[in-house]
């Protein structure tokens, strides 16, 4: 109880909620978007690159969106465009349980990759803004395992309600957001968030945002490292099920004990790791991430067994807890307090990496195999590390040359 009451006494209540709000969105979207590609090759007449098309356009849309909506939220405070984002994916998931135009289902998930893009880049600032600088990380973390928690949780929500009715899980999380957005919307005024972001908002424009980010070479070299690690990430997330099909009699069904072991190693690990990463830098704990990155992909080609596979993904993910909290604490380190929500929106920019990797895996895989794929994604991940250090490198050059100014 003591215990309880000492977490619940770190962080401010709004990150509480925001927590708690991710499991839930997670668990509801995860509920419907995996099987958005079978509802829509079974309830629509849209071709399979029809489909592909539909379902990218939302990455598309989220890879600029971030930028956008993480400078209006500088700009105009979070409350406003977290609560735009929450309703409008309510409206999201609600029209996919009913239209049936592909045109309509396209500007859906349009709508859905910015939803996103906005709301997830705003609630991390927002996360950094109400706690201590020695603190954040924690918040990272606890995050990132609040993603996967409801990560792990919705598909097979999804899986149960979709017998009932192929719309009924989207219908179920356009409800779930729109009870969310309410909430959130409610806690905010009470807790006085409207006096936080007095104290926060900037006269920011996207001109001068756009400026300082292109201006800011440390944070490129961190772009760079990201979308490196986005690269040889989306082969885990993408690729490697096509080369578990093609190359084991029980490929699928491989492929989905290996996805929740990832979760469930995430969700047993996350807390001992942060805890162990704080007693080191950020670009430490990237790097060590990157590492098991790559122990992971040489476990990937030469495996021959479950067993190996799953191991494989064990050490995989220990790179994943690492990796992910630290970047977004070197860009919150990195960002000036004003255009924090500009920095972390343009973080979606490593998105890149996420369209880049499919296509790179897929025709390694057709070309080389698969032994060869994950080898080589094994020497890629390992040289986004350098991209890290040398931004890390430089920002530090540059504080002890401002030292050396005021001195």
């Amino acid at each position: 109880m003591n215990r309880l009451r000492g977490f619940l006494g770190s962080y401010h209540p709004i990150v509480h909620t925001l927590l708690l709000g991710t499991v839930m969105a997670r668990a509801a979207s995860s509920m419907s978007l995996p099987f958005l590609a079978i509802y829509l090759a079974r309830h629509t007449s849209m071709s399979a690159v029809m489909i592909g098309v539909v379902i990218g356009m939302g990455a598309l849309a989220g890879t600029v969106g971030g930028f956008i909506g993480g400078t209006l939220s500088d700009r105009f405070g979070r409350r406003i465009i977290m609560l735009a984002a929450l309703f409008g994916w309510a409206f999201v998931f609600l029209g996919f349980s009913v239209v049936k135009l592909p045109v309509l289902f396209m500007l859906l998930n349009m709508l859905n990759g910015l939803c996103r893009s906005f709301y997830e880049p705003v609630s991390q600032a927002l996360m950094a803004d109400l706690t201590k600088p020695e603190k954040r990380l924690n918040v990272f973390s606890l995050r990132y395992m609040a993603i996967n928690v409801g990560v792990a949780v919705g598909p097979l929500l999804g899986a149960f309600f979709a017998t009932w009715s192929g719309a009924l899980p989207f219908l179920i999380t356009g409800i779930i957001y729109f009870i969310y957005a309410v909430t959130l919307y409610v806690l905010l005024i009470v807790f006085g968030i409207k006096k936080i972001e007095g104290e926060k908002k900037s006269p920011v424009t996207f001109g001068s945002a756009w400026r300082v980010i292109r201006s800011d070479l440390t944070f490129r070299y961190y772009i760079l490292g990201g979308i490196i690690g986005a690269i040889g990430y989306s082969q885990v997330m993408v690729t490697l099920s096509q080369y578990l099909e093609k190359s084991f009699v029980d490929g699928v069904k491989m492929f989905a004990i290996l996805m929740s072991v990832n979760a469930i190693v995430v969700i047993a690990m996350q807390i001992p790791l942060t805890r162990l990463a704080e007693k080191y830098t950020p670009l430490a704990a990237i790097v060590f991430g990157n590492l098991m990155f790559a122990f992971g992909d040489v476990g990937f080609a030469f495996s021959h067994s479950l067993v190996w596979l799953i191991l494989s993904m064990s050490i995989f993910t220990l790179g994943e807890i690492l990796n992910y909290p630290a970047a977004n604490m070197l860009i919150d380190k990195l960002a000036p307090d004003h255009m924090r929500g500009t920095y972390f929106g343009a973080q979606t920019l490593t998105n890149i990496g996420h369209f880049m990797g499919p296509w790179v895996g897929g025709f390694l895989l057709v070309s080389y195999g698969g032994s060869m794929l994950f080898s080589i994604m094994a020497v890629v991940t390992m040289t986004g590390s350098i991209f890290y250090w040398r931004g890390t490198h430089r920002q530090r050059l540059l504080k002890t040359a401002s030292k050396m100014e005021i001195l």
